[in-house]
């Protein structure tokens, strides 16, 4: 085991997190058959340290394909999700043996994007999530690949992770990968990224993987994403011994993201990028100024164009003329009332419209900056 230094190191909100949430992926699962009684080890050591956690876990399909004889990553969604029926059993025995040599209980979580994009059923998800941790137990939450399609053909572990970091109130996200973090042109690790545009986005590439969907652009998106919900983010390897310890306990290794200096309240994080946008919203010139420099509301004076087909209280992207997404938010009436109100005033619109002059209200409305 590595020696650990001193928790104030280097990253001190790092090493004072007590809810984190771990992801390890499939790669690791397929390539290691230690992990998973590290990962246990590194879980019992922080749980004896007063800290609570989550682990997010890949796997499923991975070891579906083995016991089902599949080569390959199937592409076929009947497959996949024979794969993943079969490969689940598989991943939490294993779970279950390492975590009981550690004297902790596990329990397995089975989500899809709409348990989570629905308030009522992510509430109830918050709920028992909140019931275990109080428990001492370790939740382990995977997608339900086995029935869920669009989460196979779209969605990963890595942006599911982030949505559960505002879930559980989380303070630390730990996504574990097959390298020692972001690594930049020549192959050196990025040690510290405070701003993703600036100092991530130029040093991703191409993921490589037959039995993952994640790879480094997923990762960043994710650290992106939990960063604004009010978490740090590291990116470490998986393989090191200790890796885990060492993170939590503020020593420079992987890549740390900063969390945001104004995170975001966790009914806009669900806003921003739990919903799926259902339309797009153009705005003129002087409409996409206000809305993104001061936050201002979305009036249907400054609507140029609208797309798709929402209903109210679908989420839509915020355009400006160039089509660059500046924001997202709650639509207040359908594609087709906004399309009747786009361009006029309140004092132009007819009274049956009138309500329609605000289409996004800035209380349900997320900028990206």
């Amino acid at each position: 085991m590595k020696k650990v230094r001193s928790a104030i190191a280097h990253r001190p909100r790092v090493a004072d997190a007590r809810r984190i949430v771990i992801k390890i992926g499939s790669r690791t699962l397929a390539s290691d058959e230690s992990a998973i009684a590290r990962l246990a080890h590194s879980i019992a050591q922080l749980h004896a340290d007063g800290r609570h956690v989550v682990l997010v876990s890949s796997g499923a399909i991975a070891l579906g394909m083995a016991k089902l004889g599949f080569a390959r990553r199937p592409k076929e969604m009947a497959r996949l999700q024979a794969a993943a029926a079969a490969g689940q059993s598989l991943l939490m025995r294993s779970y279950e043996e390492a975590f009981s040599a550690e004297k902790i209980a596990v329990a397995q979580v089975l989500l899809t994007h709409s348990d989570l994009a629905n308030r009522e059923r992510a509430n109830n998800a918050r709920a028992a999530l909140g019931a275990l941790i109080d428990a001492k137990a370790v939740p382990i939450l995977n997608e339900n690949d086995s029935v869920a399609t669009d989460e196979i053909r779209f969605g990963d572990n890595d942006q599911l992770a982030s949505m559960v970091v505002p879930l559980v109130d989380a303070d630390l996200l730990i996504l574990l990968s097959d390298v020692e973090g972001l690594l930049d042109s020549n192959g050196v690790r990025v040690a510290i990224v405070s701003d993703v545009a600036r100092d991530a986005t130029p040093h991703i590439r191409a993921s490589t993987s037959n039995v993952g969907t994640g790879g480094m652009a997923s990762k960043v998106e994710a650290a992106r994403r939990a960063t604004m919900a009010g978490a740090d983010v590291v990116i470490g390897d998986a393989r090191q011994v200790g890796a885990i310890e060492a993170i939590c306990a503020g020593e420079d290794v992987g890549t740390h993201f900063v969390v945001s200096e104004s995170p975001l309240g966790a009914r806009k994080v669900w806003i921003a990028f739990t919903l799926r946008p259902k339309g797009d919203i153009v705005l003129d010139a002087g409409a996409a100024k206000a809305v993104k420099n001061s936050g201002k509301s979305v009036l249907s004076v400054g609507v140029l164009g609208v797309r798709g087909s929402f209903a109210a209280g679908d989420s839509v992207r915020i355009l400006d003329t160039a089509g660059a997404e500046i924001g997202r938010g709650l639509a207040r009436c359908s594609a087709v009332d906004a399309l009747a109100v786009a361009g006029s005033s309140k004092t132009d619109l007819p009274v049956t419209h009138a309500e329609f002059a605000v289409l996004i209200h800035r209380d349900e409305l997320v900028v990206f900056r």
